[in-house]
């Protein structure tokens, strides 16, 4: 970045901090002026709606019969209850009035605050591979691979492709293995992340580059990529001009995973034989049971000096995922930090999941870091979700991370990975408007 884009730019900065501290101010402007004492009553009963929200939603995973109902019901009538409230009082405008304020403040403390250096992950330049093998699974996404002729493409630019036969199980670490074997300088996969984790682990293992072409339904691991996933032929260009990422490697295990590994509920739910056939009457029936701890293992985390008893859902990632940002969700800036990303998740009333409503700052909300992750169960075998595979293991599982054991081939020409949006940080907003 030159000198007078920089300047630029932090004026920029400075004016969209100064557009969210005089939005923010006016919402309170805008409530006193109009509501007057009752400003505090509008205030208080859209927070008592956010609140009874809250509890019955849990009441109505938590329990079953009629107590699931009413809870069901509250929950969907108490935001139409209370807007009802607000129109009958004629201060509705001043409510909608005011939230468009807040928007706006909100949106320009965003602008404010992003960070303008780049954060993305050092590209280093290598020559094209001479012997690509790439597996694709002509079923995922819905069939991407015929829809957007990945394999006669890649073919055109020298690739070795080899098609899934998804009629019979296949071992594709097994057949990357083999092709390694026979001269193959470059692995990669079309297909969706578990298939791409299993190659992934082969190529770090022979220290060959990695190929994500991004076929599968999701494709998280190509959006921290920051691969084209509208259009994954576009990544088949790294094939001649690409460069590479040095990125981290989890490991459950042997195995690798390069989005995630998911404990508890979830990872107990997706391995019941009926979830298959019906995902929300399997989850509903089984869920009071597994949030009340009458049924499915009890964990307990150890990470980083920290230990996590008896949560109901841990999600343990590949580098951190964003948290601050509800559009950022499900996603990770880097790739190459060098830790695992811990999330757990506590909640055992209707109180703790009312208290779930502070985000970050929740007390059945367990945040951090760690180089290593114990998980261990008072069952000889935990159930796992690993890059959205099932899988069951004997406990404790020991969670870790290999830093840029991974390299991944990458087009030189890629949208990039979209930037998470900052937590707003109102005094740091306040010194760049005025200082």
């Amino acid at each position: 970045m030159d000198i007078v884009s920089g300047v630029r730019g932090a004026g920029a900065r400075r004016w969209f901090a100064r557009l969210a501290i005089f939005a923010g101010a006016a919402v309170v402007l805008v409530l006193l002026v109009f509501a007057g004492i009752r400003a505090f009553a509008l205030v208080g009963l859209g927070l008592a709606g956010l609140v009874l929200g809250a509890a019955c939603a849990w009441w109505a995973l938590a329990r079953r019969g009629l107590v699931r109902i009413l809870a069901f019901a509250v929950a969907a009538a108490a935001p139409v209850a209370v807007l009802v409230l607000y129109a009958l009082s004629g201060l509705l405008w001043v409510v909608i009035v005011s939230l468009g304020l807040w928007a706006v403040a909100v949106s320009a403390g965003w602008a404010a605050l992003r960070d303008i250096e780049p954060t993305d992950a050092p590209e280093f330049l290598t020559p094209p591979p001479r012997r690509p093998f790439l597996i694709m699974n002509p079923r995922s996404g819905g069939g991407k691979v015929g829809t957007f002729g990945l394999k006669e493409k890649a073919e055109a630019l020298g690739a070795d492709v080899l098609l899934l036969d998804t009629g019979h199980p296949t071992d594709v670490a097994e057949l990357a293995r083999r092709a390694v074997a026979d001269g193959a300088d470059l692995l990669g996969v079309a297909g969706g992340d578990g298939t791409q984790a299993l190659v992934a682990g082969v190529a770090a293992e022979h220290g060959i580059p990695f190929m994500v072409v991004p076929a599968g339904t999701r494709n998280h691991f190509a959006l921290d990529l920051g691969l084209d996933r509208a259009d994954p032929s576009t990544s088949l260009d790294a094939l001649t001009d690409g460069v590479e990422l040095h990125v981290d490697l989890g490991f459950i295990g042997e195995q690798a995973f390069v989005n995630n590994a998911s404990f508890g509920t979830y990872a107990v739910v997706v391995q019941s034989p009926a979830y298959r056939d019906d995902k929300v009457g399997t989850i509903l029936q089984m869920l009071p049971d597994l949030l009340t701890h009458r049924s499915g293992p009890r964990l307990a985390v150890f990470a980083a000096a920290a230990a996590i008893e008896e949560p109901q859902a841990v999600l343990v990632s590949n580098n951190p995922y964003q948290l601050g940002d509800l559009a950022g969700l499900g996603r990770r800036d880097r790739l190459d930090s060098g830790v695992l990303g811990v999330l757990g998740i506590k909640v055992d009333s209707a109180a703790q999941a009312v208290d779930m409503l502070r985000g970050e700052h929740a007390r059945g909300l367990t945040v951090l870091t760690a180089s290593e992750v114990v998980v261990d169960a008072d069952e000889p075998e935990v159930q796992v979700g690993v890059d959205g595979e099932a899988l069951t293991l004997p406990a404790p599982v020991r969670c870790v991370i290999r830093p840029r054991a991974l390299r991944v081939r990458v087009p030189r020409s890629r949208p990039g990975v979209p930037r998470a949006r900052p937590t707003v940080d109102w005094r740091r907003l306040r010194r760049l408007a005025f200082t």
